[in-house]
């Protein structure tokens, strides 16, 4: 694809982004992403990425490489005995360092809060997160010093606190758009650090059979 082909592809990632972020995505049809972009062709969508699920694919995907670079970077820096704080550390820190690089306003948080609750793309949304060996390490990190807490009930605690990071992480970015926020998302990344650490290691005082490994995606 030409340079012309990959500003337009461009072109249209942002405008989908920032509407299903404001709309949700089944409320914002392909025709409505293109004439967002400016153009009259209303099948910009299905040329130049065949279809809605590979549009949403495409959006996942995006950034991945650099916040995966980013936490090989934490990753290597980790000493053998690091704590549970630390190794959280390296699952969040990516994620909110690459919010606070992008342009405002941006829509990258609000845009994933959305697109968790669409069935089809569920599971796209929890692999794009979970797909690399350093992903693998960081659990089995993470189990080793919680070896009291049974694996459903860690596994399902790791979906709270999935869910909460980016619900959070969502509020905050539509502050920072309307100028109300306080604090920076520096701080924010160590509220969920702090948050994280004590959801994960508290004491567990029911067995909770109500819970489903399936249930909820990992942490961010």
């Amino acid at each position: 694809m030409g340079h012309h082909g990959d500003m337009a592809r461009e072109a249209l990632l942002d405008a989908a982004e920032e509407l299903f972020a404001l709309h949700g995505v089944d409320a914002v049809s392909n025709r409505k992403i293109a004439e967002h972009v400016g153009t009259h062709n209303h099948s910009a969508v299905a040329y130049h990425f065949g279809n809605r699920d590979k549009l949403i694919h495409a959006l996942l995907e995006r950034h991945l490489q650099s916040m995966e670079g980013r936490r090989a970077e934490l990753i290597a820096d980790l000493p053998a005995d690091a704590d549970l704080r630390s190794v959280i550390a390296c699952r969040i820190l990516p994620w909110v360092e690459q919010l606070a690089e992008m342009p405002q306003p941006s829509w990258r948080a609000r845009f994933l809060y959305q697109v968790r609750t669409v069935p089809s793309v569920s599971e796209v949304l929890a692999s794009s997160f979970e797909s690399s060996n350093d992903f693998d390490d960081l659990l089995l990190r993470m189990r080793e010093g919680l070896r009291e807490i049974p694996p459903t009930i860690l596994r399902a605690r790791a979906g709270v606190l999935g869910h909460m990071a980016l619900g959070i992480c969502a509020d905050f970015e539509a502050q920072l758009q309307a100028g109300t926020q306080q604090g920076s998302w520096t701080s924010v990344g160590y509220f969920l650090i702090d948050a994280g650490a004590g959801m994960l290691a508290a004491p567990v005082t029911h067995s909770g059979d109500f819970l489903s490994p399936q249930s909820m995606p990992s942490l961010i």
